[in-house]
């Protein structure tokens, strides 16, 4: 009878996971954190927040430790699961996530704020913040929702269409720096292949969308599912005929929407309105 294989004990969620096997690599190497620092790089307060858990930090961050450590591909992989780890989002999103991270197209609607999928850090954290997250969960719930943006990156990524309430263009941040940040980054991501952006003038009046943000995501099954929220509630739609009137409500606020090319010189001109040069 073969010898029992012995496990390692250690946590099988990928954040937690991650921060143990950097916490363990050192221990090993026998290095304290600025040691550590002045080896690969960065400030040691990173490779502090790396191990606590409190961020992940960034994939060139991974991979450079993976050289140091002589762990070829060990902690980047460790650090991707982390990224898509559904289960660093808030429990009633987590269904949707797993849904939406095998989504082969996505469409839509904001009313009031930037898609999650678009939304810088900057933004994301002022946005969470006013929700009253805080501190480490406040950062872990930024890294979160600025992880989803790699379902977009790649050769392979899925088409992605959404229309802009004009007034996210105009819900700017507190931080104006921030918010030039946000607005430039619509502009850049207006402009790949596989990502439309059209922006619903306030002239279209109301509609059937006017309080009520939607997506909409096409599965590799080719069922399509929905998540709807408004200021107080939200709800995941499985069900076909629902699913179903709330696309027709979606294509006819669509059809008001301004081109993606006026869309375009819109958010361009809203970025030239905030001066490059800002007070402190």
């Amino acid at each position: 009878m073969p010898p029992r294989r012995m496990v390692t004990g250690r946590s099988q969620e990928p954040r937690r996971r991650y921060a143990e096997e950097l916490r363990s690599l050192r221990a090993e190497h026998g290095l304290s954190l600025r040691q550590l620092a002045e080896v690969v790089g960065w400030d040691p307060s990173l490779f502090g927040k790396l191990e606590s858990g409190a961020t992940l930090g960034s994939p060139e961050v991974a991979q450079a430790l993976d050289q140091y450590y002589g762990t070829p591909g060990l902690l980047l992989a460790l650090w991707e699961l982390a990224v898509g780890d559904p289960t660093q989002f808030k429990e009633q999103y987590r269904r949707y996530m797993a849904f939406e991270a095998e989504a082969v197209s996505l469409w839509h609607y904001a009313a009031s704020a930037p898609p999650g999928l678009l939304q810088t850090a900057g933004y994301a954290r002022e946005a969470l913040a006013a929700g009253g997250a805080k501190g480490k969960e406040l950062e872990q719930q930024v890294e979160a929702r600025t992880g989803r943006r790699k379902l977009l990156e790649g050769e392979e990524a899925p088409p992605f269409r959404a229309v802009l309430s004009e007034a996210v263009l105009h819900m700017g941040l507190r931080d104006r720096r921030a918010w030039r940040e946000q607005l430039g980054f619509l502009a850049e991501m207006a402009e790949r292949p596989n990502i439309t952006l059209h922006v619903l003038p306030f002239g279209s009046g109301v509609h059937g969308l006017t309080n009520t943000g939607v997506m909409f995501l096409r599965l590799l099954d080719g069922r399509t599912v929905a998540y709807a929220e408004n200021d107080v509630r939200g709800e995941l739609l499985e069900e076909a005929s629902r699913v179903e009137r709330l696309q027709r409500t979606y294509d006819a606020v669509r059809d008001l929407a301004l081109s993606p090319a006026e869309s375009l010189q819109l958010i361009l001109r809203m970025l030239e309105e905030v001066p490059c040069q800002l007070s402190t």
